[in-house]
């Protein structure tokens, strides 16, 4: 039998817990997969602690990487044996498994050059990363980011896409060791918040102008420090929640900062057209295939592991990328 994690109502870690599972044959438009590797991310928080609401009890986790088993029928775009990875939001909800039934739609095939590991590290990750460095705005060279969560999966590649375009990118982090490994990969400046005003950091690197763009997937606590890092006409790119909701705010507040612009993208949003997703997603492995974009996968978890891999995400403890190994 099959292994997977569930929970029956909302709460912290601790409703988590595995238990066999049957895993039926494939219905029409339905692969079965057995996972190799499965990505832990923050927004599976969201689904365990009732941020997201879904019908309870469920599965958890959105992202994972492995094995077409078995098809159903009228998929023809995928053969037995082939090497697949996916995410997605409520359509994909269920990857903390070995072994899984999902629709067809959201896979896709893994070049040879990208291990099950990294797929499941960075599917997710890096096709966020890809709409952001590539579709929210056309970054040229001599663009300056503030980057927070720096050393996080997301941080540590969109640093990495960033130098690539010439982007210099101002990185947050918490601790002198999240500061290094920022460094590492391609930050230019890096701001330990426990320690340093933000904006005042920022105003400072940049001769009093700003930043360009903010990316912001802290929320609550870092969002006025996002606001006011940025120049004229800046934009702020809202795209997570770790400490909480933004709070409520007069629109009249960024014509006061500088005629400022706020978007809240989702990556469902950026891969829903098949041509896009696969553009990106081709450009994603084109990076991590031939090593201009390094995945950091520094926690490894087994399946019965999740409510401490749960624990440690919401301490802030992990750095790069988590992942179950199957």
């Amino acid at each position: 039998m099959a292994k997977a994690v569930r929970f029956n109502h909302s709460g912290g870690p601790e409703v988590l817990y595995l238990t066999e599972v049957d895993v039926a044959d494939p219905g029409p438009g339905e692969v079965r997969i057995r996972h190799v590797a499965v990505g832990i991310n923050y927004a599976d928080t969201y689904f365990r602690n009732g941020t997201y609401a879904i019908p309870l009890p469920n599965g958890i986790g959105v992202e994972a990487a492995g094995v077409v088993v078995a098809l159903g029928q009228g998929v023809t775009h995928l053969a037995l044996g082939d090497r697949v990875t996916y995410t997605g939001f409520i359509n994909t909800l269920g990857a903390y498994s070995t072994e899984r039934l999902i629709s067809a739609a959201p896979l896709i095939k893994l070049p040879e050059t990208i291990s099950f590991e990294a797929a499941a590290a960075a599917t997710m990750r890096g096709l966020t990363s890809a709409y952001l460095m590539r579709r929210i705005r056309d970054f040229k060279p001599g663009d300056t980011v503030l980057l927070h969560a720096a050393a996080g999966g997301v941080g540590l590649i969109v640093s990495q896409w960033a130098k690539l375009l010439g982007v210099t990118v101002i990185g947050t982090v918490s601790t002198a060791a999240k500061a290094e490994l920022a460094l590492a990969h391609g930050c230019t400046h890096v701001i330990n918040y426990s320690t340093e005003n933000v904006a005042e950091r920022v105003r400072a690197l940049t001769d009093g102008v700003g930043v360009d763009v903010a990316f912001d997937s802290v929320g609550k606590d870092t969002f006025m420090a996002s606001l006011d890092s940025l120049r004229k006409r800046g934009l702020l790119v809202c795209v997570g929640t770790a400490s909480g909701p933004v709070p409520a705010f007069d629109p009249v507040l960024l014509a006061m900062k500088g005629s400022l612009f706020v978007t809240r993208p989702a990556l469902a949003d950026y891969i829903a057209d098949p041509a896009e997703k696969a553009a990106l997603a081709a450009e994603l492995f084109d990076h991590v295939g031939n090593g201009r974009i390094k995945i950091e996968i520094n926690q490894h978890y087994a399946l019965e592991d999740a409510v401490q891999a749960h624990r440690d995400l919401e301490a802030r403890k992990t750095t790069g990328s988590s992942i179950f190994v199957i």
